[in-house]
C-alpha cells in the first residue's frame, strides 16, 4: 500500500498504491470538490496537467447530485470519467465550516443544508456509508475541525468524542467493505488528528488514533487562520507519533512554501483549493514568485506566464492574451489560469521528489521556499 523509498532528514519520498493505481509521494491531491475542478476543468484535463490522485467532497456530493446517484451510476470514478486515484474527505470541515445551525451530539451532527437550508444529519456511520456509494480509494474519517481559537477544555471534548467516532468509522467502515455489491471493496480509512493549536492535545490523540491502524493519517485543523509558525510547530509536534510506515496528510495546506516546508517535515500528502482559487482571480504562480495577470503591465506582454514552465497555456498563449480573458470577463480566462496554476503545483512535487531522489532536498528547499513565497519581480 505504502513504501518509503528513501528519506533526507525527515522528508520522505515513498510510493502509494490503492485499487484505482499508483501515485508517487509527496504528492499533491488536485481538488474537484463536486466532481469537477473549479474552473471548467474535467478529468481528462488532469491527466494532462500530471495530476496523480483527485479529491472530492463528501457533505457536497451528499446534497448534489446524491451518494445514490453516484452509486447509481457505477460510482465516482465512473461518474466523472476520472480512472485514477480518488480521496473522499470525510465532510466533516464542510459541515463545520460551511452549514447553518448545526447541534453537536455523541452520536454526530444535525445541521442545515448551505443549499436550501433542510436538516441533514452525519455521524460517523453515515459518512463511511457515503464515501463507500462514492466508490473512492481512500475514504476520511468523520471528525469536528474545530475553531482556532478555542478553548483548551473544549479541544480536548472534541478530541476525545473524534476518537470515538474513528473507532465507529472503522466498525463501519470494514463492514460496508466486506457487504456484497460494495463499489469498491479496497477503500481505505485515513483517521484524522485533531486537538487545536495546543501540542499536548495533538501528541496525545495522535498517539491514541495510531492504536487503531488505520490505513493512513491526516493532520488536520490547520491552515484555518493561526500564524504559519504555528501550523508548522504542530506539525513537529505531531510527526514523531505518526507511524513511520503509514502516509501522512496535511489537510487543506497550502501555499508552495508551506508545501515545502511541510515536505521537509515529514508530510506525504497534501491538497488545497488555494491554486484554482488563486487562478480565477488572476494570480498565477512562476518559479520565480507569483504574479497578478490582471495588472495593466501585462497588456502587451508576449511573454508566457512563466518562461520556465511546460504547460499547456504557457506553451500557446502569451499574458496579453490571458490579461485581455480576464478584463473581458470570458470564461476561458478562469479555465486557462486554473490549468496553469495545478500543471505548477503538480511539477513542484516532481521537483520535490527528483531533490529527494537525489539528495538534494535540503538545498532545493533553501531556494525555492523563501522564492516562491514571494511576488514575482519585475
Amino acid at each position: 500500500m505504502f513504501e518509503v523509498l528513501r528519506t533526507e532528514g525527515r522528508a520522505r519520498r515513498g510510493v502509494f498504491t490503492c485499487a484505482h493505481g499508483t501515485a508517487q509521494t509527496p504528492v499533491f491531491m488536485n481538488v474537484g470538490t463536486q466532481g469537477a475542478i473549479k474552473g471548467a476543468v474535467s478529468a481528462l484535463d488532469l491527466k494532462n496537467i500530471g495530476c496523480q490522485i483527485e479529491l472530492s467532497n463528501t457533505y457536497h456530493l451528499h446534497l448534489r447530485p446524491g451518494d445514490d446517484v453516484v452509486r447509481q451510476m457505477g460510482g465516482l470514478h465512473k461518474f466523472m470519467r476520472w480512472d485514477g486515484p480518488i480521496l473522499t474527505d470525510s465532510g466533516g470541515f464542510q459541515v463545520f465550516s460551511l452549514a447553518g445551525l448545526r447541534n453537536i451530539t455523541e452520536e454526530g451532527v444535525t445541521f442545515a443544508s448551505h443549499i436550501d437550508g433542510h436538516k441533514v444529519f452525519m455521524g460517523p456511520e453515515e459518512s463511511m456509508a457515503i464515501q463507500s456509494n462514492l466508490g473512492s480509494d481512500i475514504a476520511m474519517a468523520f471528525d469536528e475541525c474545530v475553531e482556532n481559537p478555542s478553548t483548551e477544555d473544549y479541544v480536548k471534548a472534541s478530541c476525545e468524542r473524534t476518537l470515538r467516532w474513528l473507532e465507529r468509522c472503522k466498525v463501519k467502515h470494514d463492514a460496508l467493505n466486506a457487504a456484497p455489491g460494495c463499489v469498491n471493496p479496497g477503500q481505505m480509512l485515513f483517521g484524522i488528528n485533531q486537538g487545536g493549536i495546543y501540542p499536548h492535545l495533538r501528541v496525545w490523540h495522535m498517539q491514541e488514533i495510531a492504536k487503531l491502524d488505520c490505513d493512513g493519517y491526516a493532520i488536520g485543523g490547520l491552515a484555518v487562520g493561526e500564524p504559519t509558525q504555528t501550523m508548522y510547530d504542530i506539525i513537529d509536534a505531531v510527526e514523531p507519533h505518526m507511524p513511520k510506515d503509514k502516509p501522512r496528510y496535511l489537510m487543506g495546506v497550502g501555499t508552495p512554501s508551506n508545501i515545502i516546508e511541510a515536505v521537509w517535515r515529514g508530510v506525504d500528502f497534501f491538497d488545497c483549493v488555494m491554486p484554482a482559487r488563486n487562478a480565477r482571480h488572476g494570480k498565477l504562480y512562476t518559479w520565480q514568485g507569483a504574479l497578478n495577470i490582471k495588472n495593466e503591465r501585462y497588456k502587451t506582454d508576449e511573454r508566457p506566464i512563466d518562461p520556465e514552465c511546460s504547460c499547456p497555456v504557457c506553451q500557446h498563449f502569451s499574458r496579453a492574451y490571458l490579461r485581455h480573458l480576464f478584463v473581458a470577463g470570458e470564461m476561458l480566462a478562469m479555465r486557462l489560469a486554473v490549468l496553469h496554476n495545478l500543471y505548477f503545483y503538480n511539477t513542484l512535487m516532481v521537483k520535490i521528489r527528483q531533490a529527494l531522489d537525489e539528495g538534494r532536498f535540503e538545498a532545493f528547499r533553501a531556494e525555492f521556499s523563501p522564492k516562491l513565497d514571494g511576488k514575482l519581480a519585475e
